[in-house]
């Protein structure tokens, strides 16, 4: 997350917080919480009712990884692609999203040239969510970005977004989450 919230399209508006100090620190201002993959979900299950009071008031939620312990409202739980095969490791595109502008999904799929890095399974959305991408044949839903009463939840079942950036059309993802998080579009 280091280099993410030092990426120049954040200009200072992100802050690292330690996940643990979570029940001291005022969401009250904090337009977004960001989650990664490596968060303990076991104490954010524990805080599920503080983090689904804070959606519903408006705040953001971008959280990363295999939800093993639900800790979002509304998104069941993690399904592994039932292969390891090319064809279930494709990355789809099924809607468009202002995050993901510009991104090929051949770049999604391959990382220096191997499969699954960017996800190799998904979550079931909630109803009324869009599902950006999907991953292999099965079409597992990969990145779900739905509404809770006033906020918003974006769910990445992969690595955690910000790292992408190298050399090819994943380097428009970072700039256009801090976008998006500090843009408000949806």
């Amino acid at each position: 997350m280091g280099a993410f919230a030092e990426h120049p399209a954040a200009a200072g508006r992100i802050a690292r917080q330690d996940l643990y100090a979570f029940d001291n620190l005022a969401l009250d201002g904090i337009d977004a919480l960001l989650f990664s993959m490596h968060a303990d979900q076991r104490f954010l299950a524990a805080r599920a009712a503080r983090i689904a009071a804070y959606i519903e008031r408006g705040g953001t939620v971008v959280a990363n990884g295999h939800i093993a312990y639900p800790y979002l409202p509304e998104v069941g739980g993690y399904i592994p692609s039932p292969g390891q095969g090319l064809k279930d490791l494709a990355i789809h595109r099924v809607a468009a999203h202002p995050i993901w502008d510009g991104v090929s999904e051949q770049d999604l799929t391959f990382r220096r040239g191997v499969a699954g890095f960017y996800g190799r399974g998904g979550h079931q959305p909630p109803a009324g969510a869009t599902v950006v991408h999907t991953v292999g044949a099965q079409a597992q839903p990969l990145d779900i970005i739905y509404r809770v009463g006033a906020g918003r939840v974006l769910l990445h079942g992969g690595n955690d977004l910000w790292q992408y950036g190298g050399n090819d059309s994943t380097a428009r993802i970072a700039p256009q989450l801090i976008g998006w998080l500090f843009g408000g579009a949806a």
